[in-house]
């Protein structure tokens, strides 16, 4: 696997005779000269042997022997892998073997991995010839050449990183290509969705409840905006969830549809997605709308033993994310083709978003928007979901100055201090 270049017999000043790969530099900088899978690399030092002493002003170094011992032992280590010669694609999908009880959107997600690098040409590279150079430029190519965004190389690392390091784990490689920070190699281009404002909202179920087209999906688009449901948990959504008379939602499960058409339940999201949420007396009317409205299949058909859905489709199956996707996509365009001034891009997780900005600018205890958004972990309800603009900052500044202001006419007057509870906290 790993051989030495060849040449005459040549020797050094000194009359040493050099090995087969060692040479000379014009700068008097000894050179050895190797081979692994074909390719060609170097090493370099100002002695050639431990003993020689080291040219003036050089900074102490291997003599190139010490050097040719070390190649030899990685040399050794690498030719004992006779798994090394493994495609980057074989590495993959025997990773992929070891991730068992995941979730079907994240298998689907490995899937389409697995595609985009059967397509390409660094997923046929042998895995021990492939350098931190070759990882970064094949991230680079995807962006640049394929025209793949930021999100899916995230993923497509987020799954050759583990799989390289389990090669490293299993010392099959020495060392993680993938072993280097994303964002220093391709640009983020993401679009970060944003929520949008109190006033596009009114305005946009406005246009909803009047349309004669899209009023029959109102409701559904109220609760979106004043729940913060994920679109998954209110698709599974069926009637015994719904408590009309206490005016609570429970959400412990979400109805999800796969690539090839199987309809699945699967528990929320995390842990803390399972909850029971308060619903005001508005959002339980629309649900009574809804189900009111509700015209069940001829047959109820079961999806892992839940039946009783909100919505079907023609041919009897209930709705998922997709269909409300495209209806959010066709009453947004609507929207557009009628007003000129543009309503930004609506989607029911923007609706979600929106929602928990909602509260967090009404004075909601974090904690309690934590649960009812279902977040694990509370920095990302504070600091994914809450967006606050200039228009925020503005009236909070006011309400501290007029806080000052209160405080210290009291003071002046001898009158107890008010206490900043008394005033609204964002």
């Amino acid at each position: 696997m790993a051989k030495a270049g060849r040449g005459k017999t040549r020797r050094d000043p000194k009359r040493r005779v050099l090995r087969p790969g060692e040479s000379i530099r014009a700068d008097g900088k000894y050179q050895y000269k190797y081979h692994i899978d074909g390719k060609p690399h170097f090493v370099y030092s100002w002695k050639l042997e431990p003993t020689d002493q080291l040219p003036k002003g050089k900074k102490p170094c291997l003599s190139l022997r010490e050097l040719e011992k070390q190649i030899e032992t990685q040399v050794a280590v690498l030719t004992n892998m006779p798994d090394g010669t493994m495609t980057v694609c074989e590495l993959v999908d025997r990773y992929l073997q070891t991730k068992t009880g995941v979730r079907q959107s994240t298998r689907q997600g490995y899937i389409t991995v697995q595609r985009i690098l059967e397509k390409q040409s660094f997923g046929k590279m042998k895995i021990r010839s492939v350098k931190t150079s070759d990882a970064k430029l094949f991230l680079i190519k995807l962006q640049k050449e394929d025209g793949r965004s930021y999100s899916s190389i995230h993923t497509i690392r987020g799954v050759l990183r583990p799989a390289f390091q389990m090669a490293v784990d299993d010392d099959i490689l020495m060392k993680n290509p993938f072993g280097f920070q994303l964002a220093g190699v391709v640009v983020n281009d993401s679009v970060t969705r944003e929520a949008i404002s109190r006033d596009q909202m009114r305005k946009f179920l406005k246009f909803v409840h009047d349309d004669v087209v899209y009023c029959k999906y109102y409701e559904v688009v109220y609760i979106l905006f004043h729940t913060g449901m994920r679109i998954s948990e209110f698709c599974g959504l069926t009637l015994r969830d719904i408590d009309l008379e206490n005016r609570t939602v429970n959400i412990d499960h979400q109805l999800q549809r796969t690539a090839d058409m199987r309809y699945i339940i699967e528990t929320t999201k995390t842990d803390a997605g399972t909850r029971k949420i308060p619903v005001t007396q508005d959002v339980a009317d629309m649900f009574r709308a809804i189900i009111e409205d509700r015209e069940p299949p001829r047959q109820e058909k079961l999806i892992d033993g839940y039946g009783g859905f909100l919505f079907y489709d023609e041919n009897g199956m209930p709705l998922v994310a997709m269909h409300w996707q495209h209806r959010f996509n066709h009453m947004v365009g609507r929207y557009n083709d009628i007003y000129r001034v543009q309503m930004p891009n609506i989607t029911p997780h923007v609706c979600r978003h929106t929602y928990c900005s909602n509260q967090a600018k009404a004075g909601m205890n974090p904690k309690t928007l934590q649960y009812l958004m279902g977040h694990s972990d509370i920095s990302v309800t504070m600091n994914v979901y809450t967006h606050v603009g200039l228009d925020d900052a503005e009236e909070e500044l006011m309400r501290m100055e007029e806080f000052r202001k209160a405080q210290a006419e009291v003071e002046k007057n001898g009158i107890k201090p008010v206490s900043q509870k008394m005033f609204k906290a964002i």
